[in-house]
């Protein structure tokens, strides 16, 4: 039996990128593999199949997976830093656009010797782990579950934005969904509602107890750590999905604090809320305007864009349905149709 070893220091996020790296190793369960996690707290496990909705049976938490060493595979999530990788077949992920990390130096070129393929989880975060480490990555984009749910969910009306709260590193937006849906309601938006989904587990600090101050006397949820499950009921009732992660923020000064893909604007899609998002990072690699979503550059435009689809429900239909069509790129049977090329 073939053994590999996987290394996320991000673990207990519980975000998009442990649903990537997880994805991964389940594919490799499926296929025969030996799958060891090194992580510190084997209460993660149950805590991440709840969180994020995935049977994880099979993976094995263990203190130290020695950075591949004695292993056929292992697969790194890297923090900046690049480690001396010791498996029979090396793979070195980056989810970050790291900057200014000395990613030149002559003991990373070394080092880089002993990898067999980096992977980045977006074009835009190729863009500056190539120009930072001075290699030629590849993509393979984060998968999502689709929806297998045959029962047709009314569409109620409701606005949705899943992310974590979180001051560690990007800038989420949920305050500017918050001041410009209530600038609607001030205008006259009548029956909608703002729904803010996210884990709060770390990094928050007092984000979520202001927003919900912000938003008192609004028809606005803010909603923290809900189970998996429980998201996708929003996901099914939601007509549009909006995203202001990294607005306001200079992408080439500040890369890492915009959005490096966005797999929850993926989840909405796949269960027909149409995208509303911020022309930031990877959302444009996921939404093409006017056709399965809209972009928008201002908040003048968010307001514009979102009410335009309020008046005209057959052309939100249209877009929701094709929003459905496009989330299948990155469904888990062709993300895992993908990461074998890198693994034979």
């Amino acid at each position: 039996m073939k053994k590999a070893a996987f290394y996320d220091p991000y673990l207990d996020t519980g975000g998009g990128g442990e649903r990537y790296v997880l994805t991964f190793a389940r594919a490799l369960i499926k296929n025969g593999w030996k799958v060891d996690f090194q992580w510190k707290d084997k209460k993660t496990l149950p805590w991440l199949e709840e969180r994020l909705g995935m049977d994880l049976s099979g993976i094995n938490i263990v203190d130290n997976v020695s950075r591949g060493a004695g292993y056929d595979l292992i697969f790194w999530i890297s923090d900046g830093s690049i480690p001396l990788l010791l498996a029979k077949k090396n793979i070195l992920h980056f989810q970050t656009p790291f900057k200014d990390v000395g990613g030149k130096s002559i003991f990373n070129k070394l080092k880089l010797l002993r990898v067999n393929n980096i992977i980045c989880n977006s074009q835009y975060t190729k863009s500056f782990i190539d120009k930072e480490f001075a290699v030629n990555s590849t993509v393979l984009y984060p998968p999502v579950s689709l929806s297998k749910n045959t029962t047709k969910v009314e569409k109620e009306k409701i606005i949705i934005y899943v992310g974590r709260y979180s001051r560690l590193q990007q800038a989420k937006g949920q305050e500017i969904l918050i001041e410009v849906f209530k600038d609607m309601c001030k205008k006259g938006l009548k029956n909608w509602r703002l729904v803010l989904i996210g884990g709060s587990s770390v990094g928050a600090g007092d984000i979520v107890p202001n927003l919900k101050k912000t938003a008192q006397g609004y028809p606005i949820d803010v909603l923290e750590n809900l189970p998996y499950k429980e998201v996708i009921k929003f996901y099914e009732k939601a007509s549009l999905y909006w995203s202001a992660s990294g607005y306001g923020i200079d992408e080439q000064s500040e890369p890492a604090r915009v959005e490096h893909f966005g797999i929850t604007v993926v989840e909405a899609m796949t269960h027909g809320a149409v995208p509303v998002i911020v022309k930031k990072g990877g959302h444009e690699e996921i939404v093409a305007n006017g056709q399965d979503g809209l972009i928008w550059e201002n908040t003048e435009e968010l307001i514009t864009k979102t009410q335009e689809l309020i008046i005209d429900e057959r052309r939100l239909k249209q877009i929701a349905n094709k929003a459905r069509e496009k989330a299948k790129k990155f469904s888990e049977e062709e993300f895992e149709k993908n990461l074998f090329r890198y693994i034979k």
